[in-house]
């Protein structure tokens, strides 16, 4: 009797860290993709696993999308999260899920540590470990259009803000957009999708300051370009000076001994 209530016992254990580790693989850190409990591919259900519902005050950008994309030419993306829970830079911020119809996704220069292909899948994207700890809750992705295509091709994106609790809870907010680019002629023009309220407040930039003296090279350039528009500035006032006060006293002198001349040839004699 005592096996059998041990026995019943591990069958449990085993069942619920089954379902744990079933619900949070598909939910991590480290990235995130696949089916999301077994309710579809995460870029469709949601990221189910730390609330129910999307919510649309977590506002996702989508930056860069062509009107119209050429075959085999690659459109460097911008995705973005605002809104949700206050951000803890100190632990994760946020992450998301990308897939595309057709193509090729990858991440943009400078977000190789931050972006990856969700197993070794060249049409699904998603944060890694560093990713998500974003200060911005920002990533720079690529797009390949597809080879020998004009069929449009579907964007599908989920994003997760959290609020680095380190525990999937209805305290985190996550929302979802889908968008396609047609085929065609691309005539260099592009356009930004999002979904949710629009009543966003983007995040401030971090600040970057650079010493003006440590400058160099561009700071000693910038200094002689204003040099020499000074002194052309002053050559400008100089010659406007000489023309009238130099010259001005000469042509008094002419006026004159013309005057004089034009007297004695009225009375008939000669100079």
């Amino acid at each position: 009797m005592n096996r059998l209530v041990l026995s019943h016992q591990k069958a449990l254990i085993l069942c619920f860290v089954v379902v744990f580790l079933t619900g949070s693989a598909q939910s991590l850190h480290s990235g995130v993709g696949g089916n999301a409990n077994s309710q579809g591919d995460v870029t469709v259900a949601g990221c189910t696993c730390h609330s129910e519902n999307p919510d649309n005050s977590v506002t996702i950008i989508l930056d860069g999308l062509p009107y119209h994309y050429a075959s085999g030419e690659q459109y460097e993306l911008k995705i973005q999260l605002i809104g949700g829970p206050e951000m803890d830079i100190s632990s994760y911020t946020g992450g998301f899920s990308m897939r595309v119809s057709s193509g090729t996704l990858g991440p943009s220069t400078g977000f190789d540590g931050l972006v990856q292909n969700w197993e070794d899948d060249p049409e699904t994207l998603t944060h890694t470990e560093a990713g998500s700890s974003t200060e911005d809750r920002t990533w720079l992705v690529t797009w390949i259009g597809p080879e020998g295509s004009t069929e449009p091709v579907t964007f599908w994106l989920a994003g997760n803000t959290v609020n680095g609790d380190m525990a999937p809870s209805d305290l985190d907010r996550w929302n979802r957009l889908t968008a396609s680019v047609d085929g065609g002629e691309d005539d260099g023009r592009i356009r930004t999708v999002f979904s949710g309220n629009g009543d966003i407040n983007p995040p401030a930039p971090v600040e970057e300051h650079a010493d003006i003296h440590l400058m160099g090279a561009k700071l000693l350039a910038h200094w002689l370009g204003l040099l020499g528009f000074a002194a052309v500035f002053l050559v400008i006032i100089f010659c406007g000076l000489f023309l009238r006060y130099g010259f001005s006293r000469h042509y008094v002198g002419r006026s004159n001994l013309l005057k004089l001349r034009i007297k004695h040839l009225k009375r008939g004699d000669q100079l």
